[in-house]
């Protein structure tokens, strides 16, 4: 799509913005390997610690939306800095929290703040591409988000050990601060698009249509290995006799299979090297294989090559699925299609983890592991319509 002010793309301009997506991917993912460890010292119990760790994405699955429509009306940049000096201000709220009543407003603060920020950070990427190097542009951005939410886990663990919350929470908003300096500095103001009038009707079949629920169920899809990948094959791994680090080692391989496929599928992708609908498909199966490996055959070895199938699996599907989103967007309505879209991407997140955890305890991890690469297989099946941008 051709943006209506042309804005010169520049490295000063587009990094903020891959800082940004690490920002909010982070901040989800931080929390979650360290609280468990912590949560008897501040009281926490089994239901609250879970609402803790799910808070987060929740705030973002009901206000992503809402704030991709406000970028939309009035602009990306000042929601993007809006929601890093929110984002910020919350965290070091959590500086101080000492009880799980404090530590959820906390968590449910930044939550709402990423919901601002993430959607308009990626209205802002397609804005910036200008319908050219899309693929190029997403797989970097995608790239960055992808390490956060790997790093997170690792990273916020040992910031909890060394200094408990208040270190992580500190890291946190300063992270968040430097963020949103950056982005006020560097980032070209993009003014709204004059939007047009939509009706419940326009609505209901903007998101209905193929060219919008296919690369969203993608996405969903994705997160859900990823998020499943980072936590049970660490977990597989121990229980067929290698150590905790191995188990780090196998996520480490993981984000940078991730890490280092995304920019170059995107930058196939724009020189039609990779077409949408085959490389989503393709990497959904790669997943699928991956998880399934683990689950048929579980073993020290099938741990290592799950991590690699996911980790490109997912670095194939997002760059492609945002893309495509991307060019087949009009501009008045990015923000809002990309929040959207990323609501998709969270239930994706939530829920996988959910259905390996939930048939594990019932009937052991494989079948879990099993039921979620059928699933996969399954979200590979719908087609593009012939209509889509790269469809083909």
């Amino acid at each position: 799509m051709s943006s209506v002010h042309p804005v010169q793309t520049t490295p000063r301009a587009t990094t903020p913005l891959y800082a940004a997506g690490f920002v909010t991917a982070f901040g989800a993912h931080s929390i979650a390997a360290g609280a468990g460890a912590q949560s008897e010292n501040i009281g926490l119990s089994l239901l609250n610690l879970g609402l803790l760790l799910a808070v987060y994405d929740l705030a973002e699955v009901f206000l992503k939306p809402v704030f991709g429509a406000l970028s939309d009306r009035i602009g990306p940049k000042p929601v993007i800095v809006g929601g890093l000096l929110a984002f910020a201000v919350f965290s070091l709220l959590g500086f101080w929290a000492a009880d799980p009543g404090l530590l959820f407003l906390t968590r449910l603060g930044q939550g709402a703040a990423a919901a601002a920020f993430s959607p308009a950070a990626s209205a802002t990427v397609a804005r910036l591409a200008d319908g050219k190097d899309t693929g190029r542009y997403f797989g970097r951005y995608g790239s960055w988000k992808s390490l956060g939410y790997v790093i997170g886990p690792l990273l916020g663990a040992g910031l909890i050990h060394f200094g408990g919350f208040a270190l992580l929470f500190a890291t946190l908003s300063v992270l968040g601060l430097v963020t949103a300096a950056w982005v006020a500095v560097s980032l070209p103001r993009f003014e709204a698009v004059p939007r047009t009038r939509y009706t419940i009707v326009d609505l209901v079949r903007q998101v209905t249509e193929r060219g919008f629920l296919v690369p969203t169920m993608v996405l969903a899809a994705s997160t859900g290995a990823l998020g499943a990948a980072i936590g049970f094959l660490p977990a597989l791994a121990t229980r067929h006799g290698l150590d905790p680090i191995a188990g780090t080692a196998a996520v480490s391989l993981l984000a940078i299979a991730s890490a280092t496929t995304q920019p170059w599928v995107g930058k196939q992708r724009d020189v039609q090297g990779i077409r949408d609908a085959v490389g989503m498909k393709a990497g959904l199966l790669l997943i699928a294989a991956g998880i399934g490996a683990a689950a048929v055959a579980p073993s020290g070895i099938t741990v290592f090559i799950a991590a690699l199938l996911v980790g490109v699996g997912v670095g194939m599907t997002t760059p492609l699925a945002f893309a495509h989103l991307a060019e087949s967007t009009p501009q008045e309505r990015m923000g809002r299609t990309m929040g959207s879209a990323e609501v998709g991407r969270e239930l994706g997140d939530a829920g996988g983890p959910l259905i390996v955890g939930s048939l594990a305890t019932l009937a052991g991890l494989p079948l879990g592991l099993g039921a979620l690469a059928v699933l996969i297989i399954a979200a590979s099946r719908p087609r593009l319509s012939k209509n889509s941008p790269r469809s083909n």
